[in-house]
């Protein structure tokens, strides 16, 4: 039986070192997203490793922390305003209520938007019904 999350949902991206982002559900983007500044790509040994920054809020405080995680790919990613851009894309384990599995996020600057993370269909499909009237059901 699929679990009910509501518009927004509590979620933790521990691998990442973040305990307590609220997410924006959202069934019209195919892929989840994360507000990332400072975006830099490096060698470690033979792998390609990205270096960001992520800034939110918790619980009304401000958060910043330093993240470091392989590179999964790049991607063209078709943005909210129709243009399409080319987007890091990395794989980390998402914790959603007492659900946790793996992800893909794209980084991208969110500054302008109400939410510092979107959770797409991928993310979604096979696992959640969502009820849009309601937030925080998990």
């Amino acid at each position: 039986m699929l679990k009910i999350i509501g518009s927004v949902e509590r979620c933790s991206l521990k691998d990442l070192g973040i305990f307590k982002i609220d997410a924006r559900i959202d069934t019209g983007a195919k892929t989840s997203s994360l507000h990332a500044t400072n975006i830099e790509l490096f060698k470690k040994k033979t792998e390609r490793w990205v270096r960001f920054e992520v800034h939110h809020t918790v619980d009304g405080k401000p958060v910043s922390l330093a993240c470091e995680t392989p590179v999964f790919t790049r991607r063209i990613v078709k943005t909210s305003n129709e243009n399409s851009e080319k987007r890091i894309i990395i794989r980390t384990p998402i914790s959603i209520g007492d659900s946790t599995y793996e992800i893909e996020l794209n980084l991208a600057n969110r500054e302008t938007m109400e939410y510092q993370m979107l959770l797409g269909r991928e993310a979604l499909n096979g696992r959640f019904l969502i009820n849009p009237s309601e937030s925080f059901l998990l």
